[in-house]
């Protein structure tokens, strides 16, 4: 099994499930579904270098549910499981 581990400022997530029916019951086909804007932080790399030669802190952690942007990261395969890799930057928002 691979391990994926992101770099500076970037982190691995984990899309959520696109929604299967509308608010109104309709079943919508794959073909309908829109890629969620939403995921699961899986790992974060080890924050950007700031001039003084520290690392920045994230404002996020592992586990935290995101939103991100439409065009927002890169996606990625491993092991037949699909992620996207993005600066921390893609980031809008967290839910709580």
């Amino acid at each position: 099994m691979a391990t994926i581990r992101p770099l500076a400022d970037r982190v691995l997530v984990k899309r959520l499930e696109a929604e299967e029916t509308t608010s109104g019951g309709i079943v919508l086909p794959d073909t309908a579904k829109e890629k969620p804007k939403q995921g699961k932080i899986i790992a974060l790399g080890e924050g950007r270098q700031l001039d003084s030669g520290e690392r920045a802190d994230f404002q996020v952690a592992e586990g935290d549910t995101v939103l991100f942007g439409s065009f927002a990261g890169t996606e990625v395969t491993v092991d037949g499981e699909e992620y996207l890799l993005m600066s921390e930057d893609d980031i809008l928002a967290t839910i709580e």
